[in-house]
């Protein structure tokens, strides 16, 4: 069997590109609709009741207007706030990047001592905390919000001086946990890499979700729904809420040349 309606996925802004990339690279011959809320971010500074409005209505948008065959929900606050209702709600599977964030993180420790950093609403929202607690109970967590990260990426100040000072300050609780695997649970955070890892140490090792949640669709694509059956590459829209031109611009340097042209999408309230 075959389903050739696209995949469907949505982020505050930018970092939900990380996801896309892999998406992309994994599987290049399905159809994306990525709708970045640019007009609204970012959303983890926001009430978790908010964000939850957000995923509904743009989750929602997505199966009623693209017809998507599922939805990756490519943010991690987003995650955190509405993912267990959308998956009840929604009449398509629906994928976070918590989960498979998670077990990524667990085969990468070999101490036992684990972090996670993210956005004020991700961590204050104790959803990593519950699913390692879930999956691996044994393990030591130590969680840091990070706030000021986001804005860092998406003016593109990745290894700036400042930066480096910001990620020294709020790092200081996992360097001194003596964590070996570190989980970037913001999805802008691998642009961010470099200056994590002089900041930690080339031991620590970096634990992204996007690899992790794109090999979780390639799964959901066999045993949910099923995978396009065309042979062309896949064709990919991009829609922003906020700045068409600059999503574009910077989107592009982030995602890479697939980037190309961008709609606008307004929302209802």
């Amino acid at each position: 069997m075959t389903d050739d309606r696209p995949i469907g996925m949505f982020d505050s802004g930018f970092g939900g590109l990380t996801v896309a990339r892999a998406l992309i690279d994994l599987l290049p011959r399905e159809d994306l609709v990525y709708v970045g809320d640019t007009g609204r971010y970012p959303y983890g500074s926001r009430p978790l009741d908010e964000v939850r409005r957000f995923a509904h209505q743009i989750s929602g948008f997505l199966v009623r207007e693209h017809d998507v065959k599922l939805v990756v929900v490519a943010c991690n606050t987003a995650t955190a706030a509405a993912l267990g209702e959308l998956q009840d709600e929604l009449a398509v599977p629906v994928v976070g990047v918590i989960e498979p964030g998670v077990a990524s993180l667990v085969l990468a420790t070999r101490n036992g001592r684990v972090g996670v950093i993210g956005t004020v609403g991700t961590i204050s929202s104790g959803a990593y905390q519950q699913e390692v607690a879930r999956v691996a109970p044994e393990l030591a967590l130590t969680c840091a919000a990070c706030p000021g990260f986001v804005e860092f990426v998406e003016r593109g100040e990745t290894t700036s001086d400042q930066v480096h000072v910001l990620a020294e300050r709020l790092l200081a609780p996992v360097v001194d946990a003596g964590v070996d695997a570190l989980l970037l649970g913001c999805t802008h955070y691998p642009f961010l890499a470099r200056t994590l890892g002089d900041v930690l140490g080339r031991d620590v090792v970096l634990v992204s979700s996007a690899d992790e949640t794109a090999f979780r669709v390639r799964a959901m694509l066999e045993h949910e729904v099923a995978p396009t059956g065309r042979e062309r590459p896949g064709r990919h829209r991009w829609l922003s809420s906020g700045d068409v031109d600059t999503f574009r611009k910077l989107g592009a340097r982030l995602l890479g040349p697939e980037l190309d042209v961008a709609s606008t999408v307004r929302w209802d309230g």
